[in-house]
């Protein structure tokens, strides 16, 4: 995988703490791959359905992952899609706050 989906992947994990999530949720991250985070914790994207779908550019996921983009923001502003289990994705944002 590319090097913004490998960074992706070990920001996502020391934020999760080595522990996953009830559920399974993709992070697409625009002209860059996709991550998927589950009760494994966070990986490259393998392909498989997810619960929930989460889309943005790289710099969005960036900021949302450095606390200077809150989640809910990004998607009123349309910087954030979301795809399928919304209170999956309300937790996880509240996960990575």
């Amino acid at each position: 995988m590319g090097e913004i989906v490998d960074a992706a992947v070990r920001a996502l994990n020391a934020k999760l703490g080595g522990s996953g999530i009830d559920g399974s949720v993709k992070f697409v991250i625009e002209d860059a791959g996709a991550v998927r985070i589950d009760e494994g914790g966070a990986a490259p994207d393998d392909g498989s359905d997810a619960d929930c779908t989460l889309t943005a550019s790289a710099e969005t996921f960036q900021s949302l992952l450095e606390g200077d983009l809150d989640p809910t923001g990004a998607f009123m502003s349309g910087q954030l899609m979301v795809d399928g289990d919304m209170g999956l994705a309300m937790r996880l944002g509240s996960l990575l706050a």
